[in-house]
């Protein structure tokens, strides 16, 4: 059953509204970060991710975002174009604002971490003005990530392209996406995110960030009681990640689909929920039936934990089937089906 459809006339499949960003995972990994020395530099951001996940795939791709002024600035856009992302509404900054940068930790298979520095971020500089309502018309769908929430003007310039979406009926898919930085209270994180995930058709995020969001709503819900409350707004598929032991997609006729991870030898534990994104919303606009979506972004997610970068290790349609059958070959055709 396909429960949001997608208008095909729209050239684009995706614009992307939020952080971009640059990455910085050690080369020396499997030990703490302040014993690390040499560092692999990549796109990063988890829309960023997800963005170059659906360009990988085949998807056409746009994207709202404010970058610095500067080399990095100028190395993420390069980056976005040689994938075949639009960068016609990516815009520079004109006040110092920095591009976001994370230096990652592999401590061990299992036991990673993130540092950010965010001071003046470039990507909360969007502005109400850098929203063009004739590009959202061009789109099928549109993502809003919730760190774009966090502060002004950026919190604005989300909340004007949700309204130009609902006013144009293109569906819109908020990635909850939580980082603690910029964030000055709960009350805060719950009032913006619950905004937009009412107006949301499909919302993504762990049981932390659904927690986070109902915070003034209705604190300490079941995932069926989450499910059912958005459904109650807007939403037609709502996805609860849980780690390891795999997620769910809640749907609006009362079903539910759950996956297991795929088995592999994890090299980080980050990542994986950008090329699980990207994946699932691909299986989405190709007509997949829940289950398969499900899968293929379970499998692009094992693919990008079992990898070094993110953006740059985001895999091919063909990569992504060739990795479910030997998986279901080696551990049976069942291995991620809950």
């Amino acid at each position: 059953m396909q429960y949001i459809t997608f208008d095909k006339t729209k050239p684009y499949d995706l614009i992307l509204l939020g952080r971009v960003a640059v990455d910085f995972n050690p080369v020396d990994y499997y030990c703490p970060l302040n014993e690390s020395t040499t560092f692999k530099r990549y796109l990063g951001g988890s829309p960023a991710n997800i963005a170059v996940g659906l360009a990988r795939l085949g998807k056409k791709i746009g994207f709202f975002a404010r970058v610095s002024d500067d080399q990095l600035g100028t190395f993420v856009t390069d980056f976005f174009e040689k994938e075949g992302i639009d960068t016609s509404h990516i815009k520079r900054c004109q006040n110092g604002e920095k591009i976001g940068l994370t230096f990652t930790e592999i401590k061990s298979e299992t036991e990673s971490s993130i540092l950010m520095y965010r001071n003046v971020a470039a990507d909360l500089k969007l502005d109400v003005a850098d929203i063009d309502e004739e590009y959202i018309k061009q789109t099928k769908a549109l993502l809003i990530s919730g760190t774009a929430l966090a502060e002004s003007p950026s919190r604005e310039a989300a909340l004007k392209a949700v309204a130009l979406a609902k006013k144009n009926n293109v569906p819109i898919i908020f990635d909850i996406d939580y980082r603690a930085y910029n964030w000055k209270n709960a009350d805060e994180i719950a009032i913006y995110y619950s905004a937009v995930a009412k107006e949301a058709d499909i919302i993504l995020g762990s049981r932390e960030e659904y927690d986070l969001t109902e915070a003034l709503i209705k604190p300490g819900m079941t995932d069926k009681e989450t499910a059912a409350l958005w459904h109650g707004y807007n939403a037609k598929i709502v996805i609860i990640k849980h780690g390891k032991d795999g997620s769910t997609a809640y749907t609006n006729d009362g079903e539910s689909y759950s996956i297991k991870p795929f088995p592999v030898k994890l090299l980080k534990s980050f990542g994986g929920g950008d090329g699980y994104a990207s994946a699932f919303l691909y299986g989405l606009f190709e007509g997949y039936e829940m289950m398969d979506a499900l899968e293929f972004g379970s499998a692009s997610a094992a693919m990008l934990v079992a990898s070094h970068a993110c953006s740059q290790d985001m895999p091919t349609v063909e990569a992504v089937k060739e990795f479910i059958k030997k998986e279901k070959e080696e551990y049976g055709e069942m291995v991620a089906r809950a």
